[in-house]
């Protein structure tokens, strides 16, 4: 018992801690490089069971875990991804289009499965416990389980890549998923051949990480200060 208490109540290890942090920046959103062989069922479950344990407002759980494996169905939803892109493409500034064609955006047929993670949002509905005045927080609490299901996975060394270029209306067609639940991640899971070290659309010249030291503030919004934190923030960043 005082070993599990130990284990609760202080930090990690030197290992462990490292390998948590490592999870973390090592992270990619996957389009590319997926192998399309199995994931073991055990190794699923430990990823399922880790965003299980995610955390939600009330302890209120909405989330459901759709596995798709069904290369047809997959097929179907890449579907639905090339419409929403071509509807999507139009938005996107003209002298980016072309940039934005080139882009690998999804891997839902090369990889060894996909995953949609949504919410229920009847699962709570009579309890207001830290939704009275934020209803949205379900939502939140699910994001919160895809997150933890990500960096599971990447601990496994198993790529995951989110799919945003959908219509959640056909989505929920083709899955049958009722009124009352939001699909809110349509994930590619599977073994990778290597993961980037750069985000794709950083390497592909999309975007840039912006530095965290413009990004904290003191007391208030766009208020000045913590000039050491900051110093400490760019420091960590820089070596990442």
């Amino acid at each position: 018992m005082d070993a599990v208490r130990n284990h609760i109540c202080h930090a990690f290890g030197d290992l462990e801690r490292e390998a948590v942090y490592d999870a973390i920046f090592s992270r990619r959103d996957v389009r590319s490089h997926f192998r399309s062989d199995p994931i073991d069922d055990v190794v699923l479950a430990r990823l399922l069971a880790a965003a299980h344990h995610a955390p939600s407002v009330g302890f209120m759980q909405p989330w459901d875990f759709i596995v798709i494996r069904d290369q047809k169905r997959r097929e179907a939803v890449r579907d639905l991804f090339l419409a929403a892109r071509a509807q999507e493409l139009p938005h996107i500034a003209e002298e980016r289009q072309a940039l934005y064609r080139k882009l690998k955006l999804e891997g839902i047929c090369e990889s060894a499965l996909n995953l949609c993670i949504t919410c229920d949002r009847q699962r709570s509905e009579n309890s207001p416990l830290g939704r009275w005045h934020n209803p949205q927080m379900d939502l939140f609490s699910t994001v919160c389980a895809v997150q933890n299901f990500w960096l599971a996975a990447r601990a496994e060394g198993i790529g995951v890549g989110w799919v945003s270029i959908l219509d959640a209306g056909s989505l929920k067609d083709l899955l049958g998923i009722p009124d009352h639940v939001v699909p809110v991640a349509y994930l590619c899971v599977g073994h990778v051949r290597e993961f980037a070290v750069q985000p794709d659309l950083e390497r592909n010249g999309w975007a840039s990480r912006l530095p965290l030291r413009d990004l904290v503030m003191s007391e208030r919004y766009a208020g000045t200060g913590e000039d050491a934190l900051k110093a400490a923030a760019s420091a960590i960043t820089g070596k990442k």
